[in-house]
C-alpha cells in the first residue's frame, strides 16, 4: 500500500510573528511592536518550529537569533504573502471595483505637503473609495503594513525602512525631496540665498528625534560638513519646529515638503551650497502582489503623479 505523506501546513499568523522577529532583533521589541508579552511571541515561535520540524532560533548570548532553517522559512513566507495578496487583487478587479476603503500611512512631512492634493484628486477618481491617513514612520508604518492595518505606506529611505531589494513590498518611487536650512528672519545669514553648513557649526540646532528620518539626516549631514550640531531643542512637529526657529531658539534642517507650515513665519529658508544639497527620496510601497489591485494601482498612481508635480514647482521656484 502507498503511503501517504501528511499535508504541510503552518499557522500564517505564526509566519507574521517570525517576520517580525527578523525585522525587529530581539523577542522584546517583536512583541512590543505586536502587541504582545515576549513569552507570547516565543510561544508562537515554538508553535511554528513544531509545525515545520525544524529549529528556527538559537541562542545569541542573552538573546536569541535566526537560524538558517528561519531563513530559509522567510523566504517563502515572502513568497506565499505575495500570491495572497495577487488573489485578493484578483477578487477585487472580478467584481465592479472602485469600492471599498483605503488606508494610507504616511510619515508627518508627507502628510502636509503631499497628502492634501493626493486626496482631493482620489476624491474625483474613486468617488466611492473611503480613502483613511494614518501618521507613521518606519520600522512601525511597515509592521502596520504588513499586518493589514494600512494598505500603502508613503515613507522615505534612511536606515529604519526595509531595503530597495526587500521581496515584501512592491515600491513606486515618488520624488527627491531637497532640505534647506531654516533660519530666523534677524538671522546674520538671513539675507543670502546660499550658506555652507560649516558657517552654521556654532549654532544651537532644532533637530528631530534621531530615529525619525529628518532627525537621522540632520546629524549625518551635519557630520558630514566637518561639526556635530548643538542640539538644543529636539522637536518632531513641524509647526513647533517652525515657531521656535521664528524665536531664535535655534536653527533647522527642514524638507521642501514642509513648506506650508512656513508660508506665515518670520523667518528665512536657505540652500546649502555643500555640493548636492542634502535631501531624501520619498517611495509609496504595497504589499508584493497588491499592486494589481484596481483601487491601490489608482492611489499609486496618483501618489506618482502628485510627486512629479511637487517636483515641477520646486524646480520652478528655484528659477
Amino acid at each position: 500500500m502507498e503511503q501517504v505523506s501528511e499535508p504541510f501546513t503552518i499557522d500564517l499568523r505564526r509566519l507574521t510573528v517570525l517576520r517580525e522577529l527578523q525585522r525587529r532583533g530581539s523577542l522584546a521589541r517583536t512583541a512590543e511592536a505586536l502587541h504582545l508579552t515576549p513569552s507570547a511571541v516565543s510561544q508562537q515561535i515554538a508553535a511554528l518550529a513544531r509545525e515545520t520540524g525544524v529549529p528556527l532560533t538559537e541562542k545569541d548570548g542573552r538573546g536569541v537569533r535566526l537560524t538558517g532553517q528561519a531563513r530559509v522559512l522567510l523566504a517563502h513566507a515572502d513568497a506565499i504573502a505575495a500570491q495572497l495578496e495577487r488573489a485578493r487583487a484578483d477578487l477585487g478587479a472580478y467584481g465592479e471595483g472602485g469600492r471599498g476603503s483605503v488606508t494610507i500611512g504616511c510619515l508627518s512631512s508627507g502628510i502636509l505637503g503631499l497628502l492634501p492634493g493626493v486626496l482631493r484628486a482620489l476624491g474625483d477618481r474613486l468617488p466611492r473609495v473611503r480613502v483613511d491617513v494614518v501618521e507613521s514612520e518606519p520600522p512601525d508604518l511597515f509592521t502596520a503594513l504588513d499586518a493589514g492595518q494600512v494598505d500603502v505606506a508613503v515613507a522615505v529611505h534612511f536606515a529604519a525602512a526595509p531595503r530597495h531589494t526587500d521581496a515584501r513590498y512592491s515600491r513606486t518611487e515618488l520624488f527627491t525631496d531637497v532640505m534647506d536650512i531654516a533660519v530666523p528672519a534677524g538671522h546674520r545669514l538671513a539675507g543670502r540665498e546660499r550658506v555652507a553648513l560649516r558657517e552654521l557649526a556654532a549654532e544651537a540646532w532644532i533637530v528631530g528625534d534621531a530615529r525619525s528620518c529628518v532627525g537621522a539626516v540632520a546629524r549625518s549631514v551635519c557630520a558630514a560638513a566637518g561639526f556635530t550640531p548643538d542640539i538644543r531643542h529636539a522637536v518632531s512637529d513641524w509647526g513647533a519646529l517652525a515657531a521656535l526657529v521664528e524665536a531664535g531658539q535655534g536653527v533647522a534642517l527642514v524638507p521642501r515638503l514642509v513648506r506650508p507650515a512656513y508660508v506665515h513665519r518670520d523667518l528665512a529658508l536657505l540652500t546649502t551650497e555643500d555640493g548636492a544639497p542634502p535631501s531624501r527620496h520619498v517611495f509609496a510601497a504595497v504589499r508584493t502582489g497588491a499592486e494589481g489591485d484596481p483601487v491601490l494601482a489608482t492611489v499609486l498612481d496618483q501618489l506618482r503623479l502628485s510627486g512629479l508635480e511637487f517636483t515641477r514647482r520646486d524646480q520652478q521656484r528655484a528659477l
